[in-house]
């Protein structure tokens, strides 16, 4: 199988790389932009039959210069960053970037998997795959939005799948690079192995402190979606990707320490007991996320189970325990 990866050095990229080569794929064009140079060690693990610089495939692309005998494009390429104010970077390497390579899979009856977004559906209660739902907040999540409304347009008349996924909050391996855009549960795990405490917002929006609760997704059960999608090419649509479940900050919180502690050695606590040692501390919630920050997601994951998807979803418990051990044993942290 011969496929292409964009946004391959990246999190969620890197790791459908990995997992392609699981199943013994390697025959994978990998496209992205090494500007960033700390994003190739998700790379270096992998085996890939090709690197192309993203410029240089959108280029060639547009030029109908790319060998087009491919089994399926996965495009994880976008910029993720949500205080991004660079509108018109933002358009041109998320929207139209998107755009013109669809055009091209659907001349050539190439399977499109893509990465959307949950930040689609902004400040809204109700997070469910349609267009009365979704307001975005930001130039980012209205990058996604606009390409997803081309998306619902088009699909009536494809030629071959297309499958975007809105994928709620991601955490899991592979996201060091991502630095303050980065998880939670990785910049929990990094202040706790640091300085023995883990810092969450005060509260805000009417959630406590702390309360505050998203669909916290690992990046496990992200790539299983892609994969189905990838072994099903007869499904297309518009799907969120997401446990189901909202769970709080101080969930992931508890989670992150306690399998620190498992890892020492030590008996797990709870959040009650964790704030009393100050090992959970609030701070003043910024006032410059004032209106432009989600305190409640929770997907909508009908139409994906309507799709054939059966697979469970990993609970932070587990998902962030995994993902501590993980780092633990790959980074020595202690």
């Amino acid at each position: 199988m011969k496929v292409i990866v964009t946004g391959a050095a990246g999190f969620i990229g890197s790791n459908i790389v990995r997992a392609l080569n699981a199943r013994g794929v390697t025959d994978i064009v990998a496209v992205d932009n090494l500007a960033r140079a700390e994003k190739m060690p998700n790379l270096a693990d992998c085996e890939i039959a090709d690197y192309l610089d993203k410029e240089d495939f959108i280029a060639r692309i547009r030029a109908d210069e790319f060998d087009a005998d491919h089994a399926a494009v996965l495009h994880q390429g976008a910029c993720s960053d949500t205080m991004e104010a660079d509108g018109r970077y933002m358009m041109e390497n998320n929207y139209r970037y998107s755009l013109d390579l669809m055009d091209w899979c659907q001349r050539f009856d190439i399977p499109f998997i893509y990465a959307s977004s949950a930040s689609v559906y902004g400040a809204g209660r109700v997070f469910r795959e349609s267009r009365e739902l979704e307001g975005p907040l930001n130039v980012y999540g209205y990058s996604k939005f606009l390409f997803d409304q081309v998306v619902r347009r088009r699909l009536p008349g494809r030629t071959a799948q297309v499958a975007g996924f809105r994928y709620f909050n991601v955490y899991g391996p592979r996201e060091t690079h991502k630095g303050r855009m980065a998880s939670v549960a990785f910049h929990f795990l990094n202040q706790y192995a640091k300085e023995g405490r883990v810092r969450l917002f005060e509260g805000s929006d009417g959630f406590g402190p702390g309360e505050q609760v998203r669909d916290f997704v690992s990046v496990e059960d992200a790539v299983k979606v892609n994969l189905f999608f990838l072994d099903h090419p007869e499904i297309s649509g518009i799907f969120n990707v997401g446990t189901g479940r909202a769970q709080s900050f101080n969930d992931v919180a508890v989670a992150t320490v306690n399998a620190m502690r498992r890892a020492r050695g030590e008996p797990p606590m709870t959040a009650a007991q964790l704030r009393d040692k100050g090992v959970i501390e609030y701070i003043a919630f910024p006032p410059q996320l004032v209106g432009k920050y989600q305190s409640f997601t929770q997907a909508d994951v009908t139409a994906l189970r309507d799709a054939g998807y059966r697979d469970p979803f990993l609970a932070v418990e587990e998902g962030v325990g995994r993902y501590v051990a993980h780092r633990i044993e790959r980074e020595g942290i202690r």
